[in-house]
């Protein structure tokens, strides 16, 4: 059985050694590879993902039941808003502004933040719950994290693409939690004969089965 806490500590380091890439301070004012996204940008929100591990660590989600995963993502929005949509714009502005002060100091603060995390983890009990404040309800600790497993895997390739350097090779204890949660959003997005068509049968695959 995959440890996520664990994944998410390795994808967490894999991604603040990616923000160290010399093409990323290289391309920090530069368009990135997802709309209306800067290099900067794109980078903050990556390095946001680890904040926003530090936050939940500090909430008290005691007296909250948590929901599952797929009604975590059925509930928020930014999953099928548009670019122009009033969270979406938020998530790029959030992104530009933990990037502000230059890729050095988003660096330092965001390795900080995970040494602390590498401590912490483990010792948090098997069943906490914890309170995502900027959604309103509540999700175990190991789901929360595997919402940002999924983000730290996905833009890293984002980052790695707008910068020009390789994709970040991660262990399957890292992709197998990804690769399943984002089947399971399709197949609840786009039902499971179209995930099995695109998969298996190329002539008969839907245009998209995109998790978001």
């Amino acid at each position: 059985m995959v440890d996520i806490r664990k994944s998410y500590v390795i994808a967490a380091t894999s991604a603040v050694s990616l923000l160290e890439e010399p093409a990323v301070s290289a391309a920090w004012d530069k368009p990135s590879a997802l709309t209306e996204f800067s290099v900067a940008g794109l980078a903050g929100h990556l390095a946001h993902q680890i904040v926003r591990v530090r936050d939940v660590l500090d909430s008290d989600g005691a007296d909250h039941e948590p929901i599952e995963l797929l009604e975590h993502y059925s509930r928020s929005p930014w999953v099928e808003a548009g670019l122009d949509h009033e969270t979406n714009v938020g998530i790029r502005r959030g992104g530009e502004a933990a990037a502000a002060d230059g890729p050095a100091a988003l660096i330092e603060r965001t390795r900080a933040l995970l040494d602390a995390q590498i401590t912490a983890l483990p010792a948090e009990p098997a069943d906490r719950v914890v309170h995502v404040k900027w959604s309103g309800w509540a999700l175990t600790l190991d789901d929360f994290l595997l919402t940002r497993l999924v983000e730290l895997v996905v833009h890293a390739d984002d980052l790695a693409a707008s910068v020009g350097v390789e994709t970040p090779a991660l262990p399957p204890e890292v992709i197998g939690p990804v690769v399943e949660l984002l089947a399971r959003l399709a197949v609840h997005r786009h039902g499971a004969t179209a995930v099995i068509r695109a998969l298996s049968r190329a002539e008969r695959a839907p245009a998209t089965i995109s998790a978001f």
